[in-house]
């Protein structure tokens, strides 16, 4: 799979359009997913009271997050807990290798987690001789295809059953077969064995509680808790936007996720930890690490605007409900945070000069914060990041690769003149109503190419997809005058 980049969003997604498995799967899975996560919500008679809650609590907590984070760094080292600070990727990756290289471990074993995939933990530990293995079965499936997720909850989302068997056949050498049972079974016999080997165990974070120093971790496959129990190291990378105050708080966001997430009234399995094993005969690791990552997030605290984009929980409801992303889905994005919330979070995680063309993939529909479970305002996100690419106040802009944008500014200034104008306004109506004569075919307005296409670059991208409604024979102020008149 060629390696895709946010700054190739646009030739991104017209490769994905072009593609008519990947558009089947992504329907498929994005209707499931929206039905179920519906009816899960209306399960609920207070699900709104809940969002509301729940935004508040994260509100509270961005505020004064550098008091949580004490708060919670203390109460997870008096559990027996050692907790790393992390400014950026480098230093984030420099911790876990060091890590890994002080117990001498060739093999750790990973559960799903966006952060570790945002700083590409794995590459780094490959760098130094460590082998890092996924252990979620849409993410091992990623790793054997050398892909990256394409969903945040369902990272082989864009896969069908015929090519997952086909991959299987390949790499693990099994008979072909679309059997799921089949497959699911080879997969978990090579992962139970890595299990078994491995030196160490890395996971992310859904939630660190201030009050008691514990991690929650949600799953439904059992593999988290065999990551985190059975190698003797438990390293936890969690960005500090993860942190809520108490542990009463979690029952809110319990009920939020997994309905939000998969459509579950609650995941199969919860793990909570506080520290470390406190003695022989129990479960758990010998040591536990907590690694605490910023990598731009205390940048967007800084605004009221930006913050609300750390309230996420990663439930991927927003994917699933957008249009845009329903289409051509993650990898498109060029980013491990696609959808939506990519679409705001890697502008700023990684800046506007690399991601100038995310904020722009949106219809500004509004579906994302209709679903959201925390109530972030997406669409207020999205255009406040057009405007920052526009005027330029970001400090760390390069001009924005736009095309035609000097053209741009000169059509708008021109349509405010004319929108100002009721005169004009009739005029260009009239006009346009008469060329458009020489356009229309079978009653409407099809694709627009040749001498018009290079005049009109927006008229000929737009009925490039789709149809064009032509003007009506009269406007409604005509209408009116001439209904005036008769009577």
């Amino acid at each position: 799979m060629d390696h895709l980049t946010t700054e190739t969003f646009d030739a991104n997604a017209r490769a994905a359009l072009a593609n008519p498995q990947l558009r089947g799967a992504l329907r498929n899975a994005t209707s499931l997913f929206g039905a179920r996560r519906l009816q899960a919500a209306q399960s609920l008679d207070n699900w709104e009271a809940l969002r509301s809650q729940a935004r508040a609590i994260k509100d509270e907590t961005l505020l004064h997050l550098d008091q949580y984070l004490e708060e919670f760094a203390a109460n997870a080292e008096k559990a027996g807990a050692q907790i790393h600070w992390a400014r950026d990727a480098d230093e984030a990756n420099g911790i876990v290798c060091r890590l890994a290289g002080e117990r001498g471990a060739r093999l750790v074993v990973k559960s799903k987690s966006m952060v570790t995939e945002e700083i590409h933990l794995n590459a780094a530990l490959e760098a130094v001789g460590v082998a890092a293995l996924e252990t979620d079965l849409g993410e091992y499936i990623i790793q054997l295809a050398g892909e990256t997720p394409s969903h945040i909850i369902a990272p082989a989302i864009h896969k069908t059953k015929g090519q997952i068997a086909e991959l299987f056949t390949e790499k693990l050498g099994i008979a072909p077969t679309d059997d799921i049972d089949r497959l699911t079974s080879a997969a978990r016999q090579v992962l139970r064995e890595k299990f078994a080997a491995a030196d160490m165990g890395i996971s992310g974070v859904n939630f660190g509680v201030a009050e008691t120093g514990t991690i929650l971790i949600l799953e439904n496959e059992g593999n988290i808790r065999l990551t985190t129990s059975l190698p003797k190291t438990h390293v936890a990378v969690m960005g500090i936007e993860k942190i809520i105050p108490g542990f009463a708080d979690l029952e809110v966001f319990l009920k939020l996720l997994p309905r939000s997430g998969t459509g579950q009234h609650l995941t199969a399995y919860q793990s909570l930890i506080t520290g470390t094993k406190r003695g022989a005969d129990q479960e758990g690791p010998d040591e536990l690490h907590i690694v605490l990552l910023d990598n731009g997030r205390s940048k967007m605290l800084a605004h009221r605007i930006t913050r609300q984009s750390l309230a996420c929980i990663r439930c991927g409801a927003c994917l699933n409900a957008c249009p845009v992303y329903q289409q051509i889905g993650g990898h498109a994005y060029g980013s491990v945070y696609p959808g939506p919330i990519g679409a705001v979070i890697t502008p700023q995680l990684f800046g506007l000069a690399k991601a100038a063309q995310l904020p722009y993939a949106s219809s500004l529909c509004g579906a994302c914060r209709e679903v959201c479970p925390v109530k972030i305002d997406i669409p207020e996100l999205l255009l406040y990041l057009r405007a920052e690419i526009t005027e330029g106040s970001r400090s760390d802009r390069q001009q924005p690769i736009l095309a035609g944008h000097g053209v741009e500014r000169v059509t708008f200034k021109l349509w405010a003149a004319v929108m100002t104008r009721p005169r004009w306004y009739e005029w260009c109506g009239r006009t346009f109503r008469v060329l458009q004569r020489i356009l229309i075919r079978g009653g409407k307005i099809g694709k627009v190419a040749g001498l018009l296409a290079r005049v009109a670059p927006p008229l000929a991208a737009w009925t490039g997809v789709r149809d064009l409604r032509p003007i009506e024979a009269s406007t409604f102020r005509e209408q009116w005058r001439n209904s005036k008149s008769s009577s």
